[in-house]
């Protein structure tokens, strides 16, 4: 099985998980548009529009490193991070109040996948040259 792949079909399923939420309190709080002024409405918005920012951009970063030939260790200590980092950001932003800490490691998660995967792709295209 291809590595990447695995961390895509988890990461598909959360997001699913994410706009259903998003959905169903749009529902209950009969908000169609925006988030009617309500700071809940706004958190999950920005919970579901944050994932969308991020996950597409690591995954064809981490794709890519598999395909330059990157091993399955490296591949799934950054596709954990990945995952780990979501599910720390949605629920430090989700929580009113906010619980600061998971929305920083989340995002550090996150950042750091998108760095480390941007390095080690400018390293193997320096090495192919």
């Amino acid at each position: 099985m291809q590595t990447v792949q695995l961390y895509a079909g988890v990461l598909g399923l959360l997001f699913v998980a994410l706009s259903v939420r998003t959905l169903r309190l749009r529902r209950r709080m009969q908000v169609a548009v925006g988030d009617g002024g309500n700071i809940v409405m706004l958190r999950a918005m920005r919970v579901h529009a944050n994932f969308a920012e991020y996950v597409p951009l690591c995954l064809v970063l981490l794709y890519l490193l598999q395909s330059q030939g990157a091993g399955a260790l490296v591949l799934h200590v950054l596709g954990t991070g990945l995952v780990a980092g979501r599910l720390s950001h949605a629920y430090g932003v989700s929580g009113e109040p906010e619980n600061f800490r998971f929305r920083v490691v989340g995002m550090a998660l996150t950042l750091g996948v998108l760095v480390s995967a941007s390095v080690g792709l400018l390293v193997g295209a320096a090495r192919a040259h």
